[in-house]
């Protein structure tokens, strides 16, 4: 379908593409896989880098070498920032927080990370992600989009086209943004989670605090359902007859994103309305979660997203740059995220939508083990650093307790089992049903793919 000729969307007519639009919407239109562990998925994105080194890469040997130079066979002359490029020592810092082992598992993790170390049995961990971008613009496109250039569709969005939607009265693919109070927070474009060349249906919709998470909603015409109704359709007949002329498929497209947001006018007041949430909810996911717009609220929000059965819920989560004072801003946002991420794996598996839902917890890359900056007595800083860096899976198709892949005495390459971004989104596909060599649309000439040249689907995280 996506490599038609208009010439061809001519004869195919009208009501066979309002009839293709309906099956792609139900997940017929891009069907590529066999049914997969996964309906449903969502990705808890730390933008900035946290840290591996204060959270599940436990280090003990660098104690000692506290404000000694980085050895170089360990930099091996791999790019940096010109952040610190241009300083005259790279000096190792070691963590300031304190580790334990947890579960039957015995999963690192630091004390920063307290309710998600009591949910280590029910967690992947893998601790050799991979990526070759230093600098947070292409770094986020990578991780998010397959693709450090600008302007590919984003993962949700893949995700979206595969599947299809299974609740018409909401979009398929979600997302939403909340911060940390600290010195900075990097910037995020909303190309992370555009559409771009996928049918616009496809689109990621960024949803507000508070109870009107989506603008433009409501009519401001007062008018009764019958006129409305009486309205949308003189709209979608007009876009009919414009089709017939120019043979545009994005008309019908816009069709049933019209189709779509008119269903919303209720199901979205609905969703933003939680007041049917037992108390013992908002304790689980903690005091933050009755106020708008934090990431705990958000994560409440995404479960009630989730059971309505939308197909992506991307969390995005700003603070974690902390190119100084790093022990003291990764508290500030462990503590934003920590309990409400625990609070989140546990509601759904209480619901038993885990067993169908895979999460993710992650950033574009992590941090360095030298310090930017002085490092002083009772902090450091870090710079930006891909060479390996932690990502959390659970739910559906992983195997939980379990920590995959190895890093050197410095947290600074991989050493066992690296998983570069590409790998790790074919496995999402995987685990989704999807085969990242046939997800394909095709775009300027070429077929195109979340998985760009392609990646290794990592088997042994599989259950």
């Amino acid at each position: 379908m996506a490599g038609m000729h208009r010439r061809d969307w001519l004869k195919f007519g009208v009501g066979g593409i309002a009839s293709a639009l309906l099956a792609r919407s139900a997940g017929l239109g891009a069907q590529t896989g066999n049914g997969g562990k996964a309906k449903r998925v969502v990705f808890m994105f730390m933008a900035g880098g946290p840290s591996q080194l204060e959270s599940f890469d436990y280090k003990p040997k660098l104690v000692d070498l506290r404000g000694t130079e980085l050895p170089a066979s360990v930099q091996r002359g791999l790019p940096i920032t010109t952040m610190t490029s241009q300083q005259d020592k790279l000096k190792v810092a070691n963590a300031l927080v304190n580790f334990a082992q947890y579960g039957e598992s015995g999963m690192w993790v630091s004390e920063l990370f307290p309710h998600i170390a009591g949910i280590a049995d029910d967690l992947t961990l893998i601790k050799s992600m991979t990526a070759d971008q230093v600098n947070h613009g292409p770094a986020c496109d990578l991780m998010i989009t397959g693709s450090p250039i600008p302007g590919k569709p984003s993962l949700g969005s893949w995700f979206s086209y595969g599947l299809g939607t299974a609740n018409s009265s909401l979009p398929s693919f979600v997302s939403m943004t909340s911060d940390s109070k600290v010195a900075f927070v990097q910037p995020l474009s909303k190309r992370l989670w555009s559409s771009s060349f996928l049918p616009v249906t496809h689109g990621g919709v960024a949803m507000r605090a508070g109870d009107r998470p989506v603008l433009y909603l409501e009519d401001g015409l007062t008018l009764p359902d019958a006129s409305r109704r009486e309205l949308f359709d003189a709209v979608r007949a007009l876009n009919d007859e414009h089709f017939k002329v120019s043979g545009d498929p994005d008309i019908a497209q816009r069709n049933y994103a019209y189709e779509v947001a008119a269903n919303m006018q209720n199901s979205v007041a609905e969703l933003a309305d939680a007041s049917d949430e037992p108390d013992e909810v908002y304790d689980l996911y903690g005091p933050a979660s009755r106020v708008p717009g934090t990431f705990a609220a958000n994560c409440l929000r995404a479960r009630r997203l989730l059971e309505r059965d939308v197909r992506c819920v991307l969390l995005m989560h700003r603070g974690w740059d902390a190119h100084y004072e790093q022990t003291k801003e990764m508290r500030t946002c462990a503590g934003d995220t920590d309990q409400p991420t625990a609070a989140l794996i546990a509601d759904l598996k209480r619901t038993g939508l885990l067993d169908d839902t895979l999460v993710v917890w992650g950033g574009e890359f992590g941090r360095t083990a030298y310090s930017q900056g002085e490092i002083t007595a009772d902090d450091h800083g870090r710079d930006h650093h891909p060479y390996c860096f932690p990502m959390l899976l659970a739910g559906a198709g992983v195997k939980p307790g379990l920590t995959y892949g190895e890093t050197d005495d410095f947290s600074y390459n991989v050493t066992e089992n690296p998983v570069g971004v590409h790998d790790l989104h074919a496995t999402m596909l995987q685990i989704l049903g999807l085969d990242q060599n046939q997800l394909t649309f095709r775009h300027e000439g070429r077929d195109f793919r979340l998985t760009d040249l392609g990646g290794t689907v990592i088997t042994d995280i599989l259950s």
